[in-house]
């Protein structure tokens, strides 16, 4: 329990401790009575509180059996009155002495808020409208023997929230749908890609090389190998060998993992959706993206419009498009699309109070002066385009104007949600992008894309004209459920250890 809770409720340390004992207590005597609670391994369920709750009518006076936690008890005499929680939701359980027995019901009386109980009884509802179980039989199922948080204050610290979810799920009610939502929406999102004729597929999350991102990735060694192998940084590079293979349209929702620092959007492992589709290009991805955020918005909220913090955000097509450098020379004023020198770029940047680094190009501190001054502007859906090759060593160069890419990156509240372009799917273009990141690497760059001779091999078995997509399903998660920080949509958030 917080001690920010106890002080609430005035428990000392001490009181808190007298508490636990007893319930150690009454475990023993349990058990010197040969009823260890722990040995239970079955109760027969055949209803539950929430179907109860909304279609009374349809139970009112049947015979149920239901499990589940006590999250409070009251009265005294011959009436007691629990509240059973189970994975639906709350339900009262109405006791009477005289319909239990009288030893049952000291035994129930003995039972502890946090104990997990079968009870068995027929659904009616009391006197003052609440509808209840009439419980004739109880049997305790598993013993608590930890102090819950009070329910009026519950468990706010947030630290503690993510290190104990188990507890934040009891008393937290509100933390429990959010996960509920998350799992609505997963299934949603593969409604949608299978409806639309896509193969969901699974490939190695341990890899020789750590491709598909420009990223910093886990590094793990395999011992009978005797090799270092990375936690993926993406899915990309595997799904598009599998277009090579002859498969036309494949995804995958899966765990990746990237060694960077954390906060409101990032956590070092998190569930990506990338896709890949022979025959289209980025603005065909463009426009399915438009139709999955829209078709999501329908599915969980009955709405092509979704409220994230404060602001509504319309989900109907078409989002805007804009390039990335229009956009810098908007909120800045500055064209660096006009601009043929490095140096021309690195004066630019200084006037903008940006520093640029030893081998940066013109196309990453375009980009630097977009995440500095352009991407907190974005609330309304955009997507943004044609990014410089120099950031982008996985996309189609624009025949127009071979310095960008057909890429885009689908910002909402500021926030990047989506990352896609048409593939690159020359071999000789690929090895020459491969070659100017391993150049940069030796500059220090350690987020570099690695050479890859491998997906060279591939490119060059001949990869067809492709569009693909990566889309980060945590931040989808908190656009429709409203949250700010990532560990909230995150059932287990990395921590640091306390001890």
């Amino acid at each position: 329990m917080l001690q920010e809770d106890q002080e609430k409720n005035n428990i000392s340390e001490e009181n808190l401790s007298e508490m636990i004992q007893v319930r150690h207590e009454k475990l023993k005597k349990l058990r010197a009575e040969g009823n260890d609670p722990y040995q239970q391994t079955h109760f027969a369920t055949d209803a539950h509180a929430g179907a109860i709750n909304e279609n009374f009518e349809e139970w009112e006076e049947k015979p149920v059996h239901l499990a589940g936690r006590i999250m409070a008890k009251r009265g005294q005499g011959k009436v007691s009155f629990y509240d059973l929680l189970d994975s639906t939701g709350r339900i009262q359980l109405f006791i009477r002495k005289d319909t239990v027995g009288e030893e049952a019901y000291e035994e129930i009386k003995n039972y502890d808020i946090g104990d997990i109980v079968g009870a068995s009884g027929e659904v009616f509802k009391t006197k003052m409208g609440q509808i209840s179980i009439r419980v004739q039989t109880t049997k305790l199922l598993s013993k608590s023997l930890t102090i819950l948080p009070e329910k009026f204050h519950g468990l706010k610290d947030p630290d503690l929230r993510y290190r104990q979810r188990y507890v934040d799920l009891i008393v937290n009610p509100e933390v429990k749908n959010i996960f509920l939502t998350r799992s609505k929406l997963i299934q949603s999102v593969r409604n949608f890609m299978d409806r639309r004729g896509f193969i969901e597929v699974e490939t190695p999350v341990l890899a020789t090389l750590a491709g598909g991102a420009n990223a910093r990735p886990f590094v793990t060694h395999h011992n009978t190998l005797d090799i270092a192998m990375y936690m993926r940084i993406a899915l990309e590079l595997p799904l598009k060998r599998l277009i090579v293979g002859g498969f036309d349209k494949v995804y995958e929702i899966g765990r990746v993992f990237r060694n960077e620092g954390m906060d409101a959007t990032h956590n070092p492992e998190f569930t990506m959706l990338e896709s890949y589709e022979a025959y289209v290009d980025y603005q065909d991805v463009m426009k399915m993206i438009e139709e999955l955020f829209a078709y999501v918005g329908e599915e969980l909220l009955g709405a092509q419009s979704v409220v994230y913090q404060g602001k509504t955000i319309e989900l109907t097509a078409p989002f805007a498009r804009a390039r990335m450098v229009d956009l810098v020379k908007q909120y800045t004023n500055v064209d660096f699309d006009a601009m043929t020198e490095v140096s021309q770029a690195v004066q630019a940047a200084k006037q903008l109070n940006m520093e640029a680094k030893e081998g940066w190009g013109i196309g990453k501190i375009i980009e630097e002066a977009f995440d500095n001054y352009v991407e907190e502007h974005l609330v309304q859906p955009t997507f943004v385009t044609h990014h410089p090759v120099e950031i982008s060593p996985l996309a189609k160069k624009d025949p127009l104007d071979e310095r960008y890419t057909q890429r885009f990156e689908l910002f909402i509240g500021g926030k990047e949600y989506s990352n896609g372009f048409s593939e690159l799917n020359d071999p000789i273009d690929q090895k020459e992008r491969f070659l100017a990141q391993m150049t940069k690497k030796e500059q220090g760059d350690d987020e570099t894309h690695p050479f890859d001779k491998d997906f060279i091999n591939a490119l060059e078995t001949a990869l067809p004209p492709t569009g693909g997509v990566g889309i980060g399903i945590d931040r989808m998660v908190m656009l429709f459920t409203d949250q700010h920080s990532i560990r909230d949509v995150i059932l287990f958030p990395t921590m640091k250890p306390t001890v």
